[in-house]
């Protein structure tokens, strides 16, 4: 489903990138958890966490205890408002790169489900020069998926019509 909330989406870029390497499933066994130790994904408390946080955050087993990917939670909420704060919100600036709408897809099945597009491509490397950390092509595009900006439900899959 199409996301337009700038909280729901950073949410999902954080979570996407602790993914990364792991299954969806892992993180989202792990969800409500990463909502309480980050503070229900408020980024501009996330963007003040200091080393003390960080050691918690660590030792925290509802989460996935990888410092990279901990540090770069911290690193991608200063960036996020940043971004706020250039393009008045993180909806109006990730919906640019598929021109404010839904890209519809419609494999026929799942092999023919891309790992990337010329979008993620852009996506990506625009956020990595604003300082974002974990946002390869394959995670913008995940995130894409995720937040509805491209439908690569299948043609038979009964979302499909509905998202079209």
């Amino acid at each position: 489903m199409p996301v337009h909330d700038d909280l729901l989406l950073f949410e999902f870029l954080i979570l996407e990138g602790a993914q990364a390497g792991l299954s969806w499933e892992t993180v989202l066994r792990k969800r409500e958890r990463y909502r309480e130790v980050l503070d229900g994904f408020d980024a501009a408390k996330i963007a003040k966490y200091d080393v003390r946080k960080v050691r918690a955050l660590l030792a925290d087993p509802g989460i996935i205890r990888n410092r990279l990917k901990i540090s770069s939670t911290i690193s991608n909420a200063k960036a996020f408002l940043a971004v706020q704060r250039e393009f008045g919100s993180f909806d109006t600036y990730l919906w640019q790169f598929t021109g404010g709408k839904t890209k519809q897809r419609g494999p026929r099945g799942m092999k023919d489900v891309p790992a990337s597009s010329a979008e993620s491509d852009a996506m990506s490397k625009d956020l990595k020069k604003r300082g974002f950390r974990f946002v390869g092509s394959t995670i913008c595009y995940a995130l894409m998926q995720a937040t509805g900006m491209v439908n690569d439900h299948v043609r038979d899959c009964f979302r499909f019509a509905e998202l079209r």
